[in-house]
């Protein structure tokens, strides 16, 4: 495939925005109840302005670049002028939305469900959001998005946290994570992983498959048996671990220079890596993966919540759809948006098999997010701190 001009720029913003911004202490979260009010019955007036949070990339309005622009044409279409910040991290999404200064945040499941809770995002009622129709059905009313049937937001990208291998070290491809947990000697020092909380549910995938006793049935839902299976499993990993990533520049060149040759990585950082020529290849594994589905949703504090729906609906429109996800790197919701990429395949768009696989970041709450009533599951809290020490 092609390099992606737009693409390979966008990782350079945010490759940048991630290596500089720290890590926040996330909140635990005791319950997935809901939270934020009743969903709005009917749209008023504009009101003029629309203030939105975002990864970076998601919200481009030309500065960056002239020809990457979707706000223009909303704020010509609705008088509704944007403005928006960046975050780096799930949990800096989090603690800037208590702040009440946001109509509308794009967030990923690892943050949903906190939101939720907290009550710091509305219910949302989709028969105002006519392009809702045109989302993937396998990505609507999903735990991560919704709470007893009632959506909390819109679905925008989403992919799979891939396995990403070199070549030349290995000459034929794996079929298992396994080259990363019980092989992982094989390859010390070159073993590359995602650094966050939430990659204890890539453990936890794992267990799934190769210790069946332990009944794990969502990886986002262990109780503390499961839990500690899943941290010592990463803590044996740890000392096979070169690199933790969350840059997405510094991956690439890892495995351009051979400091990793095995690990966790995105489509995009394969299709970067492919087009200059990299020894690299990416495979789904056959225990599945973990991944994101994100979610558009208007706070409950909303002050332009007019503006807020018609953002949502706009941002999920088929066009719209297809130059944010194409700039960001991650396939489409919208089914109709691959009439505007070219790069839908490479991307499994509309592949519910594929997207079967994944199991998309869930914030973990103390209640079961697999439906179990007997037991506590251990809450984000709990994931942050053990991260902590996995990592020593």
């Amino acid at each position: 495939m092609k390099r992606n001009p737009l693409t390979a720029r966008r990782g350079a913003t945010v490759g940048l925005a991630i290596a500089s911004i720290a890590v926040l202490t996330a909140c635990g979260t005791q319950s997935g109840g809901s939270g934020g009010g009743e969903a709005a019955e009917e749209l008023g007036e504009m009101e003029g302005q629309v203030s939105i949070l975002a990864w970076p990339a998601y919200v481009e309005d030309g500065s960056n670049d002239p020809a990457v622009d979707w706000v223009s044409s909303f704020e010509e279409e609705t008088g509704c002028e944007v403005t928006s910040k960046t975050y780096g991290t799930s949990d800096e999404a989090v603690n800037l939305m208590k702040s009440g200064d946001y109509d509308v945040v794009a967030a990923s499941g690892d943050a949903t469900l906190r939101l939720i809770a907290a009550g710091d995002v509305a219910p949302v009622n989709t028969d105002l959001i006519p392009n809702y129709e045109g989302i993937y059905d396998f990505l609507k009313d999903k735990e991560w998005n919704s709470v007893d049937g009632q959506a909390y937001g819109v679905p925008h990208g989403y992919g799979a946290n891939l396995l990403m291998y070199n070549t030349e070290v290995l000459a034929e491809a794996p079929t298992s994570w396994d080259v990363v947990f019980d092989r992982a000697g094989e390859f010390t020092g070159n073993v590359t992983a995602y650094d966050s909380p939430i990659y204890i549910a890539d453990a936890a995938v794992y267990l799934m498959a190769h210790q069946p006793e332990l009944g794990i049935e969502n990886p986002y839902a262990l109780d503390e048996e499961q839990f500690q299976a899943a941290v010592d499993l990463l803590k044996e990993q740890r000392q096979h671990v070169g690199e933790y990533w969350s840059d997405y520049l510094k991956e690439i060149q890892a495995f351009q220079t051979g400091d990793s040759v095995v690990g966790t990585t995105w489509q995009v950082i394969q299709n970067v890596l492919e087009s200059e020529g990299a020894s690299t290849a990416v495979v789904l594994p056959e225990e599945g993966a973990t991944g994101w589905s994100d979610t558009w949703m208007i706070s409950s504090e909303a002050e332009n919540p007019n503006c807020a729906y018609a953002w949502l609906d706009h941002i999920s429109s088929p066009e719209a759809n297809a130059a944010a996800t194409s700039y960001f790197g991650e396939a489409p919701s919208n089914d109709a948006a691959c009439e505007f990429r070219e790069d839908c395949e490479a991307y499994h768009a509309g592949d519910a098999d594929y997207a079967s696989q994944i199991w998309y970041w869930t914030t973990p709450i103390e209640d079961c997010v697999d439906g179990r009533t007997d037991v506590k599951c251990v809450d984000y809290a709990a994931w942050t701190a053990a991260w902590q020490e996995i990592k020593g």
